[in-house]
C-alpha cells in the first residue's frame, strides 16, 4: 500500500523562532537580546498597547517579506528522502495559510512566499527533497484544510497543532501525529505526540 503522508507548514516544515525574534527586535516590540520562541515572541507583543495588531503585523512581516530567513527544522529533509527512497510514499504539504496577511499594506502574497522558500530549500528537486509542486496545498480555512487532508487520502498526516488534530472534523482513519519539536508532549491524547523527525521516521517508516 502507498503511503500519503500529510505534512503541516509553519512550525512543522519551516522554523520561525529565531526570525520572530530578529524581526520583533528590529521594530522596537521587545528588547535587543531578548531570546525566546515564537510562543514567547507573541506572548510578549500581546502584553503592549494594540497587542493583537502589532502581533498581527508582526506575522505578515514574518510570513511575508522575510519568510526567505525562516529555517527548515531539523531532520526535515532527512525524512523527506527517507520516503523518497522507499519508492512507495507520496508526500503533501496542506498548510492552513491566507493568501495575504492582515494589515500587510504591501499585499505580499504568502503563498507564493512559502513556495518561494521551498524552491530555495530544494524541496522540488528530483536531487533534493522531491516535492511534486501540485502536491502543495495552501488552505483559506482550517475547514479547507481537513478536507484537503481527506481529498488527497492521507494515510498519516504531522502537524504542530493539538487543535487540528483534535478537530472533529478532521478525516476518519487517517493517523494523526503531533510534532512537538521537542517540547513535552501533552498529558491527554490518543495519538502520538513526537518530539523530532527522527522519532516520526521511526513511527512512520520503519514501523509501516
Amino acid at each position: 500500500m502507498t503511503l500519503k503522508i500529510g505534512l503541516d507548514f509553519d512550525n512543522t516544515i519551516a522554523g520561525y523562532d529565531t526570525l520572530f525574534c530578529a524581526v520583533a527586535i528590529e521594530l522596537g516590540l521587545v528588547a535587543r537580546g531578548f531570546d525566546g520562541t515564537k510562543n514567547d515572541v507573541r506572548a510578549a507583543v500581546r502584553r503592549l498597547d494594540d497587542g493583537e495588531l502589532r502581533w498581527q503585523r508582526l506575522q505578515g512581516q514574518v510570513y511575508g517579506a522575510r519568510m526567505a530567513g525562516a529555517n527548515l527544522l531539523d531532520g526535515v529533509a532527512e525524512f523527506c528522502r527517507a520516503c523518497r527512497a522507499r519508492g512507495d510514499v507520496e508526500l503533501f504539504v496542506i498548510s492552513h495559510k491566507t493568501q495575504f496577511g492582515h494589515f500587510d499594506a504591501a499585499r505580499i502574497d504568502l503563498r507564493e512566499a512559502a513556495r518561494s522558500w521551498m524552491r530555495t530549500q530544494g524541496f522540488f528537486e528530483p536531487d533534493g527533497l522531491g516535492f511534486a509542486p501540485e502536491h502543495v496545498y495552501f488552505e483559506t480555512t482550517r475547514a479547507d484544510k481537513l478536507a484537503r487532508i481527506a481529498a488527497v487520502g492521507c494515510t498519516h498526516f504531522v502537524d504542530d497543532l493539538e487543535e487540528v488534530l483534535d478537530d472533529p472534523a478532521f478525516p476518519a482513519g487517517v493517523q494523526r501525529i503531533l510534532f512537538t519539536n521537542g517540547a513535552p508532549a501533552p498529558a491527554r491524547r490518543d495519538y502520538p505526540a513526537l518530539a523530532s523527525w527522527r522519532e516520526i521516521a521511526e513511527k512512520v517508516l520503519v514501523a509501516a
